[in-house]
């Protein structure tokens, strides 16, 4: 088809605050660059020995430096490029327990988190889930409690999906090293918005999509891997290495990205990555912190709304989850879309268990989630579209 005859379909101008699924827009750095590796690299790192497919390597390696800065990490090359944090999740799991290990998790965590736990506990792993306050936080005491001779890992959530609650991952580092267990970080709404010291939290595997707050394209995330871990790979194919061996290879990371990478969504994600280091994690989870302050406060006035999570702005981070007495949650979202153009998100959001603890399951919440673009004009536009669509 030539291009003069393709249709683009142009959407309506959105006030986006569903950044905690995905963030949007991307800084205009993210764009140009995912269109450069397209356009002018277009080969694949290490599958080759031309200039694009070395230059595709250089940039490959520059996005794990970029990462590694942003996350203090001393070894970019412990760094394994995934395609989502749900990837980085099973790999941290499956790649490093065995029947026998036992696992701390909590009742706030995501399914990309949960689910693998539950099919390993099928297969012989044990798994206790501690279960968080009505607010979403998790009590580093309850996690001690949970602790046995054969605990091999804790697993967290650092940033809840559906409430925001901020786990207090420093103390839970400390616990997983006193009792010489791996400490797994879920970063999915975390990385980008709240300063991570790998070293200085204790963390051995910290598994981030790329797509939330570190501002790169779908399909892309990482895996930070401690040499305290002895991990497994989940993928056995062509890695552009070892090609003489019959058998997978163990090296980081080579071993551990087996396949062709995405490296147009590697480009963008490096670009995500530097914009966070130009402005600063920190000063982009304060800004978030600050709309969804102002978000709260205004709802709150609201004698048939019930908020979800820390009251205490400072333990949550940048999303917001809200229920109307006698208003379905989708029903919600979908006139504040419909009738607003207000793009937010509404039901279990992938997290029944943390929905069952915070008391808003079946039905769910309504969640918003502003990212780094968004104003406070639009917050107060979105409260205004709420009032309006709670009158009777």
């Amino acid at each position: 088809m030539e291009a003069s005859r393709i249709q683009v379909k142009r959407l309506p101008m959105t006030i986006y605050l569903d950044n905690a699924a995905t963030s949007h827009p991307k800084p205009e750095s993210v764009y140009q660059a995912v269109m450069h590796a397209m356009r002018e690299i277009g080969a694949s790192p290490g599958r080759g020995g031309h200039r694009r497919s070395l230059e595709a390597g250089r940039l490959l390696l520059q996005t794990r430096e970029a990462i590694a800065t942003l996350f203090s990490i001393p070894d970019s090359s412990r760094i394994i490029m995934t395609h989502s944090a749900t990837e980085a999740l099973n790999l941290a799991l499956r790649g490093v327990l065995v029947p026998g290990d036992h696992v701390i998790t909590s009742s706030m965590e995501h399914n990309s988190l949960m689910r693998p736990l539950v099919a390993l506990r099928a297969s012989g792993v044990e798994v206790t889930v501690v279960r968080a306050d009505g607010t979403g936080m998790v009590d580093p005491a309850d996690v001690r409690r949970a602790l046995r001779p054969t605990t091999r890992m804790i697993a967290l959530a650092h940033i809840s999906n559906v409430c925001g609650a901020i786990q207090a991952i420093d103390s839970m580092g400390v616990i997983a090293r006193e009792a010489g267990a791996l400490f797994l970080v879920d970063a999915a709404q975390s990385a980008g918005s709240e300063p991570i010291d790998v070293i200085g939290t204790g963390i051995d595997l910290l598994a981030a999509p790329g797509h939330k707050g570190l501002y790169g394209p779908q399909g892309t995330g990482f895996l930070y891997v401690s040499p305290a871990v002895s991990l497994k790979p989940l993928l056995q194919g062509g890695t552009g290495t070892s090609s003489t061996a019959e058998e997978q290879p163990l090296a980081l990371p080579d071993g551990f990205e087996a396949g062709t990478h995405n490296l147009p969504g590697i480009a963008g994600l490096k670009a995500g990555v530097e914009f966070v280091l130009e402005q600063g994690a920190a000063a982009i989870g304060d800004r978030e912190r600050r709309l969804v302050a102002s978000a709260a406060q205004r709802l709150a006035e609201l004698s048939q709304v019930t908020l979800y999570g820390p009251s205490d702005p400072s333990l949550r981070g940048g999303v917001l989850s809200f229920t109307v007495a006698g208003t379905d949650p989708a029903a919600l979202a979908f006139m504040l879309d419909h009738n607003h153009d207000i793009a937010v998100r509404a039901g279990l959001h992938c997290a029944p268990q943390a929905h069952r603890t915070l008391g808003s399951f079946p039905g769910g919440t309504l969640r918003m989630s502003p990212g780094w673009f968004s104003t406070g004009e639009e917050i107060a536009i979105f409260c205004n579209a709420v009032v309006e669509c709670c009158r009777p």
